[in-house]
C-alpha cells in the first residue's frame, strides 16, 4: 500500500503533487481567516445601522466576493488534484497486488474485489481523510490563537472567566465525542469486513454466470443474497446506534457557542458580529479536532478495507 512513495516512477505525483495539495489547502486557509473577520465587521454593520452608510454596507458585500471567489476555485482546483492524485496511488497500489497475485497460484478468496475494489475504495478514503487532516490541522494553527483571543472576558457557566476557554470546551467535546462513538461503532469495522466477503462471493457468481449460465442458478444467487441481506441487516443496526448518537452530538455542539457567548451579547461584553465570528471560529476548531468524528463511517470503511488488503498481502507472501 506503500508502494506510492517508494517507487521513482510516482515520485513526483506523490512527493511533488502532494506539496501542491498542502500549497493549496494553506491557501484556503488563508481565505477562510480572512472570511472569520469578515463575519465580524458585516455583522456589525448590520447591528448597528445607525452609525454606518449604505457605502459600507456594499463594500462589506464586495469585500466578501474578492474573499469567495478565489476561494470557491480553489477548492475546485484543490478537489481536481486530489482526485488525479488518488487515481496514481490506485494505479500503483493495484498492479503492485496484481503483479504478485499473477505470480502466486494459490487460491485467494475475494482476489478480483481486492485488487479492483478495495483499492479503488481505500485510495479515495485515504486521500478524502488525508486532506481533511492536513487541512484541519493548518485550521487549527489558524484559528487556535483567534479562538483564544475571543474567549477573553466570556464567563462558562458555573466557572466563570477561563483563559482560552472556547478552545478547551472544544478540545474536551471533540475528545469525548470520539471516545464514546469508539465504543458505540466498536463492531462496524467487522460487520464491515464480512459485508465486502459476500458482497464479493455474491458477484463472484454472478461474473462467473456471464460466460456460462449452466455455472449458478437462482437456488445459490438466493443462497448467497441470503447470506448478503442478512449481515447488511445486521450492519444497519449498528448504524442507527452509532446515528441517533452522531445526530444528537451535531445538534448539541451547534448551539454550545451560542450558550458561552449569548450572555455576553446580553450584557454588553460582545457585539453581535463577535458573536457569530466566535461561533464560526469554533465551529472550525471542533470540526478540525472532530475530523474523525465527523467522517466515522468512512473511518469504519477504511479499517475494514484495511484489514482486507493486509490480509491479501499477507497471503500473497505465503
Amino acid at each position: 500500500m506503500l508502494k506510492f512513495f517508494k517507487s521513482k516512477k510516482w515520485f513526483a505525483w506523490a512527493y511533488l503533487g502532494g506539496l501542491l495539495l498542502i500549497g493549496l489547502l494553506v491557501a484556503q486557509t488563508v481565505l477562510a481567516v480572512k472570511l472569520n473577520y469578515w463575519y465580524k465587521l458585516f455583522y456589525d454593520i448590520l447591528q448597528n445601522v445607525q452609525d454606518h452608510t449604505l457605502y459600507e454596507f456594499w463594500g462589506a458585500l464586495k469585500m466578501f466576493l474578492y474573499i469567495v471567489c478565489p476561494y470557491v476555485v480553489l477548492i475546485a482546483f484543490t478537489n481536481f488534484i486530489s482526485r488525479m492524485y488518488t487515481l496514481r496511488w490506485r494505479e500503483a497500489i493495484t498492479f503492485d497486488l496484481a503483479y504478485k497475485w499473477l505470480s502466486n497460484w494459490q487460491y485467494i478468496e475475494g482476489a478480483s474485489q481486492r485488487i479492483q475494489q478495495d483499492t479503488e475504495r481505500f485510495a479515495k478514503i485515504v486521500e478524502s481523510l488525508g486532506l481533511e487532516i492536513v487541512k484541519g490541522i493548518m485550521v487549527l494553527i489558524a484559528f487556535l490563537p483567534i479562538l483564544w483571543s475571543l474567549s477573553n472576558d466570556l464567563e462558562l457557566p458555573f466557572l466563570g472567566v477561563i483563559p482560552g476557554s472556547l478552545v478547551w470546551v472544544a478540545l474536551i467535546i471533540s475528545l469525548s465525542g470520539i471516545v464514546v462513538s469508539w465504543f458505540v461503532g466498536s463492531k462496524l469495522p467487522k460487520l464491515e469486513y464480512n459485508n465486502q466477503k459476500t458482497e464479493a462471493a455474491f458477484r463472484k457468481d454472478l461474473v462467473i454466470g456471464e460466460d456460462d449460465r449452466t455455472s449458478t442458478s437462482m437456488y445459490v444467487l438466493k443462497d448467497l443474497f441470503r447470506s448478503l441481506k442478512y449481515n447488511h441487516e445486521k450492519l444497519f443496526v449498528h448504524l442507527s446506534y452509532f446515528d441517533l448518537w452522531a445526530s444528537m452530538y451535531g445538534q448539541v455542539v451547534v448551539i454550545i457557542p451560542y450558550l458561552i457567548g449569548g450572555v455576553g451579547l446580553f450584557s454588553g461584553v460582545l457585539t453581535l458580529g463577535m458573536l457569530v465570528q466566535i461561533a464560526n471560529c469554533f465551529g472550525k476548531v471542533h470540526e478540525s479536532f472532530s475530523i474523525l468524528l465527523n467522517r466515522w463511517t468512512a473511518v469504519t470503511e477504511l479499517r475494514s478495507i484495511y484489514i482486507r488488503l493486509n490480509e491479501f498481502y499477507k497471503l500473497l507472501r505465503s
